[in-house]
Formats: C-alpha cells, structure tokens, sequence
C-alpha cells in the first residue's frame, strides 16, 4: 500500500478506494441503496446554518456505520486532565527539560496511554479553550482507536514518526510535520520505536490559516501545501473485540464492537484531517530594521469572536536570513497579553541555546516577562550585523493562545521534567546605565 495524498487546505474533495470504483453515489449525498450496499453517513464538523466559508461537513460511505457499537464505559485517563484547579496557579517562568519515554517492554504506553496534558484554559462543555499535551509511546495502539468528542487535535511529533490511520485513510508524519485531526475522526496511531511530540487542543473552534491582509495573495503556509489522505478501508472483523476510545467532556470512554472502524470505501467532503511540513512554509521577515512581530509565522489559528484575538495560534521559527540593520535581532524582552508555550523540534532555539531542548518546552504566562538569556544578550548587542542564516538545522514552535493557561499537577510535580534554575539564566543581566 503506497500512501498517497490529495493536496489544498479546506478543499472539497472526493475519494474511493481503487478496489471498489464507482463506491460514490453519483448527484445525491444519500441514495435509497449505495453502491456496494455502503451505508452514508454524514460527519458534521460546524452546525448546518453556519455560513458556506465555514461549513464543514463530510460523507462516508461504510461498510458497517459507527453506531454499531456496545455501551461507553469509563476510561481510566491516566495524565490526561481538564481539571485546572487541581494545583495553584504558577505564574513564573516555567521551563521543562525533554519529557521522558518510558522504556518498552517493561512499560508498553501507546498514543492514548501515553497521553499527559500540561496545561490549559477553559473547558469543552462550554465550547471555548484549549489543553496542551505531551505524548510519549513506544508501542502501535492494536484495535484501539481514538475520537475527540471535545475538539480538534494538532500534533507535532518531535521523536519518531507517526502512522496515522483514519477513517479517511493513511497519513505518514514525521518530525518537522503536523498533522490535525479534527473533532469526531476515529483515528489510530502506529509507532516505530520511541516516540514524543507535543499536542494543542482547541474547543469550539476549527484551525484555518491567517488571513494575509497587505502581505498580499501568497505566503507564510500556502494552501496547496496541505495534505489530505486518499480513502483506505479494511473489511476486518475482531471478535475478540476492537475497542473505539471517546474523549468526552475531558474524561475517557470506551466502547467495544466486532469489526473495524476503518471501512470507509469512499468520502467527499470538506471536514478530513490533513498534514503538512513545515519547510514548506513562506517565510517573510524585516529587511531592513527592527523585528517584524511573531505573528509574521503563523501557519494556522483557530479565531475566537473577537476580531484579531486568536484562541489558539500555532507559530513556527524557521531557518531564514537575518539581515536588519542597527538592530538587536534576538527576540526582545516582552511581557505579553497572550499565553506562550514553546517547543522544540530539533536545533538550538536562538535566545536560548542552552536549556532549552529538543522534546522539552518553556510557558511564559499571560504578563510574565521573558527574553534572551544573559549571554544571549551580551554577543547579540556586540555581534557585527552582517546577513546571517538564523535558526540553520532548527525548528522551534509556538503555541500562543488568549486564554490565561493553567498548569497541571503533572507538569509542575508528577513529571519530574521541571527546570528549577531557569529563572538564574536571566540572573546575570547587568545594568549598562551611563547618564
């Protein structure tokens, strides 16, 4: 099986798998027989009334529908939390060394086990927020699949890459890729070795990319670069029982059947899951002084009402060229109204070369102050600007969001992975004050 994709964000598209042509209805979403002897059933990602830009909806047509299933039972949830209370808030800089794999075989964890949530903000009842997770697995998920009844999923695998079966079909990702999985679609994750990257969860919200405004018709992740899977099913029947996980109002909830979820013969729609790499991406920086703001490397957001207020960004750091004059080209010392949580995918992130790790992450809360290290600033301010390459052999990430995020008792204690001296790395900033 050769995996294979259809390319464009948002698109309209259509999909059978070759072994059945004609698996499509032809003019009718919902005929009195379907070819095959399928069943159509309708994924709805927004409400029916929303506005055409913003409807999503897609049909599959299976072999067997999804409600064939035996009651949900509770799910014991491991790490996995929306209890923002549990702990008191912290709002100092927090900075988390690379979080640990447990070792196979003595502890197998797969994609769901090994799910361990870090922080967040609101709650999925209400349709408003997102949670920041880290996974770590070393063993395939063997008739399990997963669905986010509460949202949609952005994964950024940073060790090891990630098979990804869905009732849509196949999607290889692999570090410096995401891939989303949006709220309702059964997925699988397949494993080869040590695996861990980082998950941003939103609520109520669908990821879209940035509008561009005077930056004009193209750059930053243009949309042809996304990728969507080509249908794929499996007519397999389990009788020792194939079990389908719910994420339910944060907590988890599984259900037995007796064949598997991913007999879809064929779909068509604008509501699929999708991956993209993220060299792909346009950068567009300032080019003659200064720094253009973070915002400038946005891929995607997921927008609240208020116009220009994200819920959830995902901004990358890519390699570029640094060429601004007079000008200190670190980032700059900042105290922000939004939540920052960084990652990093491989390299050295500039402002912070030493603590900061592949597979670890820093938070700089809502109005906490943050910045380049001590050393950072001393070369940066005495550096000769000459065009330089920035961030060579790197990719560090962002999850920036609105909502003030709360940390988990996981993230603060139970992980061990919490830097205790990260705040000594601003310690030797000196005064340079000469009137």
């Amino acid at each position: 099986f050769i995996l294979q994709y259809m390319s464009g964000f948002g698109n309209e598209h259509v999909s059978e798998d070759p072994r059945c042509p004609g698996a499509l209805p032809e003019g009718q979403n919902n005929p009195q027989v379907c070819p095959y002897g399928l069943y159509a059933e309708q994924l709805s990602g927004s409400a029916f009334t929303c506005p055409r830009p913003t409807n999503k909806r897609s049909w599959l047509y299976r072999i067997l529908p999804s409600v064939c299933h035996k009651p949900f039972k509770p799910l014991k949830e491991g790490h996995l939390t929306h209890d923002w209370d549990e702990i008191e808030p912290d709002p100092n800089q927090l900075r988390w060394k690379p979080f640990e794999i447990p070792k196979a075989p003595q502890n197998k964890m797969d994609f769901v086990s090994g799910l361990h949530t870090l922080c967040g903000a609101g709650e999925p009842r209400g349709r408003n927020g997102i949670a920041v997770h880290i996974f770590v697995c070393n063993t395939s998920m063997v008739d399990r699949c997963l669905y986010n009844s509460d949202g949609d999923f952005l994964i950024v695998p940073q060790q090891g890459k990630l098979l990804i079966t869905t009732e849509f079909g196949k999607m290889l990702v692999e570090p410096n890729e995401i891939c989303v999985i949006q709220q309702g679609m059964r997925f699988s994750v397949e494993v080869f070795g040590e695996t861990r990257g980082y998950i941003l969860e939103v609520y109520g919200a669908h990821f879209e990319l940035p509008d561009l405004g005077p930056i004009g018709a193209n750059g930053l992740a243009n949309p042809r670069d996304f990728l969507v899977p080509v249908a794929w099913y499996e007519d397999r029947q389990v009788p020792g029982g194939y079990t389908v996980i719910s994420k339910y109002q944060g907590k988890l909830f599984a259900a037995q059947q007796d064949y598997s979820p991913f007999n879809v013969v064929a779909w068509h729609g604008n509501y699929t899951p999708y991956k993209y790499h993220l060299e792909k991406f346009m950068v567009i920086n300032a080019v003659a002084f200064d720094h253009a703001d973070p915002s400038i490397f946005t891929v995607l957001t997921a927008k609240t009402t208020r116009a220009g207020v994200a819920l959830a960004d995902f901004v990358i750091f890519p390699p570029r060229w640094g060429v601004a004059n007079n000008t200190f080209r670190p980032p700059y010392y900042h105290r922000n109204c939004m939540s920052e949580f960084m990652g990093l995918i491989k390299g050295h992130y500039e402002a912070k070369e030493e603590g900061f790790q592949p597979g670890g992450g820093s938070l700089h809360s809502m109005m906490t102050p943050h910045g380049p290290d001590a050393d950072c600033f001393e070369k940066a301010s005495k550096a000769k600007l000459e065009p330089e390459r920035v961030a060579d052999g790197t990719m560090a990430f962002m999850f920036e969001s609105s909502l003030s995020l709360a940390v988990t008792k996981w993230g603060l204690q139970t992980s061990n992975r919490l830097d205790k001296n990260y705040y000594k790395c601003w310690e030797p900033l000196k005064s340079h004050f000469n009137p």
